[in-house]
């Protein structure tokens, strides 16, 4: 293998034109990437809250009457009004002058609040639920006491305390000129609207599917530039510390940064730049992966300059010599990315996707750009200043760490093994969970406002039971709210379900009692935009509404599994009904333990995969087993720190351990290939354990520390997503380090002596 890689990769050097050439054709096909990301694509089409709920077939049915319903669910943007003078003659004065100058806006198409929400008798006078502003203070107590007794406000309009209320506005798309027009620009009419009357304070907030939306596109757009500008200074400022001389800076930086440009230009033909993680994550992602390598190589080709070699010569050798190294970390790397291709989740599949394409082109950017920029003008002193880094000068220091693990390689090996399989089981009491508020910067408007509804109004997102019936049921049969009856107390029995509504609260808002089919009669009474809010009778089909916090969907994994229990007891009852669960927190509860499944399958997959290409290509099974231990020591040491940091396992997370996986390989890779090469030279045990310590391990403490900063810079974010990731990123780093200096020499020098072992291909 190692003679067939050296004859592949000997054109970059015997010939440069072909080099440049590879070079350019890639870069163009890049650069027509980011050309063609100007097409126009519809911002909001797949990003609805609210998923759309299918209609079963069953028999014929009637078509419904052209009545348009009453939605408290589809709306583009809620805003969160906070007040204790709502019901005072200057509050309800000040809240109509509110919604007066937020329709005078363009792209505001319509505004639904408690004073417009239909009186439940269609048979009594259409009032205002606020008075108007010249009522007497006992109207506007009794006003209070009509919103609380209505099941349209009270808990979905207006808090039970009468202190929160919300205005529900949709939006014409075609008018709006900016996204602020849909989040700042509406608080800020509303604040100005309110100005006008000084002896009133009322706070608002803008939040619901559009704002929340534009919140995190915001903050993605934000932390793109940054976060890339920031680390990719603080590689460049830690680099020139590590190598003391910028030439060296120069070149070991270009081989990343061509790396980053092909991949975020290529990615765009496939349509995953819009990804949250292909902007911010994967550009640092790809440059500390490509820099990893880099540092391997042009340390060699340095060192071998150092040795007189000439620069064309020293190229040769230094690709020869860590080249299939840097191959195969990055096909494992590959390996680690592209097990997220297995996930059901499809941000995590597009980011697995991305990251292979990256780590492929940058593994081509580093094996081109590095030798062809050594041989070239700028690289005629590239050996300056090599053995008077800050790690070279003090390598000698930390040499001292293989003659100690030397002498103690039984004691490491068995603490390894333990403390690896001990952190696991740790780690294995992470719990999956999943916010909606992770997506958003902290502190945020949205975030604020999310919070502020979960307090008073019971959560954002709304669920739904369905209720369906076949043809033997009339629509009209009492039956129908017997079931929605047993379906209400069910849901009453759940503390963290909030305020559902349905036909039977509507119709125990009218006067009078009576059986269940005395009720059913009454249905008529209700206004047709109301009622058919909740029912349809053509269809044959009802539905109960009620709303979630954003507490995490884990607290709400045993009542929903209560419910669901629940309504299976109520349908065996019934046979002639169908319930069935639905809405945006039922699809992410139902989805939810899947992210342990993809967790699980993709670093099962990967660690199967690696293991066996390490066994292949070291024709070793014992070295494949030797490298699991630190490979696998990162990873738990990452899982241990989120269960301890009270952590959980989220969408993040599942990216980031195989991320991890990927990066960590990297250096036992660099390692095992060094070791391997020095035990065939000097057929001696422990001094190529010495010699592959005193060869790679300048490079592994220096690639550690620049991963290290640079993942540190993206723990600056704003978005909690993004710093965990970086979290894990550098502590699996580290780890992997440790790993690699402690445990990986001890376990060599315990297991791997007992049989020769070597790169396919070579010969002794």
């Amino acid at each position: 293998m190692t003679q067939a890689f050296n004859r592949a990769t000997g054109w970059i050097v015997a010939r440069p034109i072909a080099g440049w050439s590879v070079l350019l054709t890639i870069s163009l096909i890049a650069l027509a990437g980011y050309l063609s990301s100007d097409l126009i694509k519809t911002r909001f089409a797949a990003k609805a809250f609210d998923e759309t709920d299918s209609q079963s077939v069953d028999g014929v049915f009637e078509t419904p009457p052209d009545i348009e319903p009453i939605s408290l669910t589809d709306t583009d943007a809620i805003l969160v009004c906070q007040s204790d003078q709502f019901f005072t003659p200057d509050g309800s004065q000040a809240m109509r002058h509110v919604v007066d100058r937020l329709e005078e806006l363009d792209f505001v198409t319509s505004i639904l609040w408690m004073d417009r929400v239909p009186i439940l008798n269609i048979f009594g006078l259409n009032e205002p639920i606020l008075p108007r502003p010249d009522a007497k203070a006992s109207r506007f107590a009794a006003a209070r006491n009509q919103a609380n007794a209505h099941p349209l406000v009270n808990g979905q309009l207006l808090s039970s305390d009468g202190q929160t209320m919300l205005l529900m506005l949709n939006f014409d798309f075609l008018q709006i000129q900016d996204d602020n027009d849909c989040t700042e620009r509406i608080r800020q009419t509303a604040e100005k609207a309110v100005a006008e009357f000084p002896n009133v304070d009322i706070q608002f907030l803008v939040t619901g599917r559009v704002p929340v939306l534009l919140t995190a596109l915001a903050a993605h757009e934000k932390n793109q530039l940054k976060y890339q500008l920031i680390g990719y200074s603080m590689i460049l400022i830690m680099s020139l510390i590590l190598f003391r001389g910028w030439i060296s800076v120069l070149v070991v930086a270009v081989a990343p940064a061509v790396g980053v440009f092909w991949t975020l230009g290529i990615i765009r033909f496939f349509d995953f730049q819009e990804n949250p993680f292909n902007d911010v994550v994967l550009p640092i992602l790809i440059s500390l992966v490509g820099f990893t390598d880099g540092v391997h190589l042009l340390i060699q080709i340095r060192r071998n300059r150092a040795a007189g070699m000439s620069s064309r010569e020293a190229a040769k050798q230094g690709i020869q010599k860590v080249g299939l190294a840097c191959a195969l970390t990055s096909l494992t790397t590959a390996i680690g990315f592209g097990s997220l291709v297995l996930a059901h989740h499809e941000i995590v599949q597009e980011f697995g996707m991305a990251c292979v394409i990256g780590v492929v082109l940058t593994f081509v950017a580093v094996i081109i750009c590095i030798p062809l920029a050594c041989t070239s003008p700028l690289g005629r002193n590239i050996h300056v200043g090599h053995g008077s880094g800050l790690v070279d000068q003090n390598l000698s220091r930390i040499g001292g760490i293989i003659d100690w693990v030397l002498q103690r390689t039984r004691l490491l090996t068995m603490t390894g093994i333990l403390v690896t399989v001990g952190l696991f089981l740790v780690a294995l009491t992470l719990e999956p969970d999943e916010r909606r508020a992770n997506a958003l910067p902290t502190g945020s408007e949205a975030a604020l406002a999310l919070d502020q509804m979960d307090r008073a109004m019971g959560g954002l997102e709304v669920g739904k039971i369905n209720v369906e019936w076949s043809g033997n049921v009339p629509s009209d049969d009492p039956q129908v709210l017997d079931v929605i009856r047993q379906i209400d107390d069910l849901l009453a029995q759940e503390r963290l379900i909030g305020h559902p509504i349905s036909i039977r609260n509507l119709l125990d808002a009218l006067p009078g009692e009576g059986s269940s089919a005395d009720r059913m009669s009454l249905l008529d009474l209700l206004p047709p935009s109301l009622k058919r809010a909740f029912y349809t009778p053509e269809y044959r089909q009802a539905t109960i509404s009620f709303r979630v916090q954003d507490l995490g969907i884990a607290k709400y994994g045993p009542v929903f599994f209560d419910i669901e229990n629940g309504l299976q007891r109520i349908q065996q009852s019934h046979p002639e009904f169908s319930l069935t669960m639905s809405g945006v927190p039922i699809w992410r509860w139902r989805n939810l333990y899947q992210i342990v499944v993809d967790l699980a399958t993709s670093l099962g997959t990967a660690t199967v995969i690696i293991f066996i290409v390490l066994a292949i290509v070291y024709r070793s099974l014992r070295i494949g087993l030797i490298s699991i231990v630190p490979n696998m020591f990162p990873l738990a040491v990452a899982g241990t720190y989120l269960a301890v940091s009270g952590q959980s396992l989220e969408l993040v997370s599942v990216c980031a351990f195989t991320v991890c996986l990927g990066i960590a390989v990297d250096d036992t890779i660099h390692f095992l290939t060094r070791y391997i090469e020095e035990k065939e030279e000097t057929g001696d045990e422990t001094l190529a354990i010495r010699n592959a310590f005193t060869a790679v391990g300048t490079a592994l403490i220096m690639t550690t520390i620049v991963l290290v900063a640079g993942f540190s810079t993206v723990m600056f974010s704003d978005s909690r997503d993004h710093r965990i990731f970086a979290s894990m990123g550098a502590i699996t780093v580290a780890a992997a380090l440790f790993g690699d200096l402690i445990f990986l020499p001890a376990m060599l020098k315990q297991f791997a002596g007992r049989k020769k072992s070597k790169p396919s291909g070579q010969s002794g």
